[in-house]
């Protein structure tokens, strides 16, 4: 190998490298610190044991944060309800455009995944005021299924677009309407990558600080902002117990995801 080449490889296998460290070097670190013995947020830590995992689930300890996580789960499941109900019929039907309509529904349809989400939280706050709506927990939900809804619709379209078109065809020929053909032909090979933009959906909604900073109602706490709360108030460990728990779900979502979308390759 010539010497410019191996130059070449060490470079590029370095800044790749170093690309990684940089991305998982921070969740390591978060993860361990979860860990810690002591009474503060220190790396290394004082020591290991499980007992901020214990007061993250002791009902009296963590009632605020129990319910902050439940107002974020209700938040996140209703999210990726509503964005599979607009962006998967979306995908399908933007498949079956032609020309300059193609053209022009796609690129409105992931308009909102470049506008930052901490304008589009306080426009929408500005809007919903305006015709006498008050931030609340539904305020948030429409909110979150407008900023996240396109990525059901990306995940979707990538499949619809690799559907043959023929077995559609053929259940027509056998007498089968075009309703019942889309539910029991169309849907069902659809749904790795419904299961995909559901997965990204809900994890962009649990996650989300700016549009439930806006359009949250005083009462309904949830996840992002509770954690916010308390690393300013006490730097509690519990953040971090509350980061290796969802690290957890990530990692457990993303071996799932991966197993189901495996079959996919093969349509």
């Amino acid at each position: 190998m010539a010497k410019s080449d191996r130059l070449y490889r060490a470079v590029v296998f370095g800044l790749g490298w170093l690309a990684v460290a940089f991305m998982v070097a921070p969740v390591a670190v978060g993860l361990v610190m979860s860990f810690t013995a002591g009474q503060t947020l220190k790396f290394p830590p004082d020591g290991f044991s499980l007992r901020w995992y214990t007061a993250l689930f002791d009902p009296v300890r963590s009632a605020p944060i129990h319910t902050a996580i439940w107002n974020s789960l209700q938040i996140a499941v209703l999210t990726v309800l509503g964005a599979f109900l607009f962006a998967m019929p979306a995908a399908y039907g933007a498949t079956r455009l032609k020309g300059k309509v193609s053209a022009i529904v796609e690129p409105l349809m992931l308009a909102p995944l470049v506008l930052p989400t901490l304008v589009y939280g306080l426009a929408a706050l500005i809007a919903f005021s305006n015709i006498g709506l008050r931030p609340s927990l539904p305020l948030v939900v429409l909110g979150h299924v407008v900023v996240f809804g396109p990525l059901m619709y990306r995940a979707c379209i990538a499949i619809a677009q690799r559907l043959d078109p023929s077995l559609e065809e053929a259940s027509t020929l056998l007498g089968v309407g075009a309703f019942m053909t889309f539910l029991r032909i169309t849907l069902p090979l659809m749904v790795p990558g419904i299961l995909a933009g559901a997965f990204l959906v809900f994890m962009q909604s649990l996650d989300n600080v700016s549009v439930s900073l806006f359009l949250a109602d005083a009462r309904t706490s949830v996840l992002p902002l509770r954690m916010f709360a308390m690393i300013e108030e006490s730097l509690d460990v519990r953040v971090a117990a509350i980061s290796g728990v969802l690290i957890a779900i990530v990692f457990v979502g993303l071996f799932f995801a991966r197993r189901v979308l495996e079959p996919s390759r093969q349509i």
